[in-house]
């Protein structure tokens, strides 16, 4: 089965990847990676951390994807992209991008697509489980064959709010995180190294550098109190790299603010989410997904309310949970206990999330025909919302390509966009958005 996936950042490169994985759980998946040029497009280095090693890989552009899925094999777009087919040729695609990116490429597919008896089944869904804007996100991604929910109890309320608007409560699919899925070792104390404690450190949660500090001091804090265990700080990324949010305040930086140095037994760490949990003995973060996959573990996981529980901090997802608590508890030996039916509820200990995306996979591919993909939005009934979202992606109302539209995951207006907010906002603007926001922008600008 040939899988294409379209991604615009790290996190969605992995869901995607992961995701093309369990559709073809016994192997047979011939995964293509395509990567939307912008801010956060992955490196070599990040795409490596997943451990998927794609048939082919390439960065496109919004309207350059288009192009090679309406043409034909072996035409000249789909040779001039290095591969002997285009995505339109593909059994399924995998729109790994959020809501806005995932509405541009159903009206754009649907115009590329038009006429054709057969075409690749659409798969989209979300990389997280804290949702900002629910309704919002979810008429975005109306229209795909399959939308993804993470859990049961993401399953229905995507259906509650699907089925009074019309929209096909079937493309509805329950499933999990692609990372909680399969087999998995349990956790159990190992006695040959120090009891290690990981603090699962996120890119913009929490964003003031007061309240990171206040983290990093705590994880420091907890070193000295303990000098017996071992605390990590995992971070996301390398100084240079980027990621699905901006990280204004770096920890890497932060460490310099703390007025000491870190002590011994307390480290900054990269790699793989799940090597690390192979040591980790207490898993604690603020709502980084890490802690589902520490819980799916059965490890011992704390997520913070030292900043309190708020919808903006995300780690109001696990009320009930179980899990939540101070870093004053934990510097007190405090280890959570997971509620069973809360996780079962979650989707975390579902022993087969996957079996209904893949019949309903393999029921769309057997169909004799497909029909052309169908937006909840349209020019029709929201005249003043769509147009915005498509041209942010370079695509005119009727999802053709606009003359400016390449480079960037937003079309030709994205490094210019970018330019413009920081010039209009003067130096503070800058120092917001960081020079290695802006930097990238300007060089992608002088390539158009």
């Amino acid at each position: 089965m040939r899988i294409d996936v379209l991604a615009d950042s790290d996190t969605r490169w992995k869901w995607g990847a992961l995701l093309a994985g369990q559709l073809c759980p016994e192997g047979g998946a011939e995964v293509h990676a395509h990567l939307l040029r912008g801010r956060a497009t992955p490196t070599g280095r990040q795409l490596a951390e997943v451990g998927v090693v794609p048939a082919s890989l390439r960065e496109t552009t919004v309207a350059d994807f288009l192009a090679e899925a309406g043409a034909g094999a072996g035409t000249e777009a789909a040779a001039g992209a290095g591969a002997e087919t285009g995505p339109g040729e593909a059994d399924v695609v995998v729109l790994a991008l959020v809501g806005g990116g995932v509405q541009a490429l159903l009206h754009g597919l649907a115009r590329a697509w038009h006429g054709r008896p057969r075409r690749p089944v659409l798969v989209t869904g979300y990389v997280g489980v804290v949702y900002e804007k629910v309704a919002d996100g979810l008429l975005l991604r109306a229209g795909a064959d399959v939308v993804l929910a993470n859990s049961a109890f993401d399953a229905r309320r995507f259906r509650d709010l699907y089925g009074p608007l019309g929209i096909d409560t079937g493309s509805v699919v329950r499933a999990a995180l692609p990372f909680l899925a399969g087999d998995v070792d349990r956790y159990r104390p190992s006695e040959n190294r120090p009891f290690t404690v990981c603090f699962a450190a996120q890119p913009s949660v929490p964003e003031p550098r007061d309240a990171r500090l206040h983290l990093l001091e705590r994880c420091a804090r907890h070193a000295e109190l303990h000098p017996e265990r071992r605390v990590l700080v995992k971070l996301r990324s390398r100084p240079g790299e980027h990621t699905t949010h901006l990280e204004e305040h770096p920890y890497q930086r932060l460490v310099a603010r703390l007025g000491r140095p870190l002590p011994v037994n307390c480290e900054l760490v990269y790699g793989n989410m799940g090597d690390i949990l192979d040591r980790t003995d207490l898993l604690v973060t603020v709502s980084s997904t890490a802690a589902l996959e520490s819980l799916r573990r059965g490890i011992p996981t704390a997520v913070l309310r030292d900043a309190g529980v708020r919808e903006s901090l995300g780690n109001h997802y696990f009320t009930g949970s179980g899990c939540i608590a101070s870093w004053d508890q934990l510097d007190a030996g405090h280890l959570p206990a997971a509620d069973p039916e809360w996780l079962r509820d979650q989707g975390v200990d579902d022993p087969a999330p996957y079996e209904g995306l893949r019949k309903r996979v393999a029921e769309l591919r057997g169909l004799p025909a497909l029909p052309p993909p169908t937006p909840y939005y349209t020019p029709g009934n929201a005249p003043a919302y769509l147009p915005g979202i498509l041209a942010r992606y370079g695509l005119a109302s009727d999802g053709t390509p606009l003359p400016t539209a390449a480079s960037t995951a937003g079309g030709a207006a994205g490094p210019r966009r970018a330019v413009r907010r920081v010039l209009a906002q003067g130096a503070r603007g800058a120092y917001r958005m960081g020079v290695q926001h802006v930097a990238p922008a300007i060089r992608r600008w002088g390539q158009l």
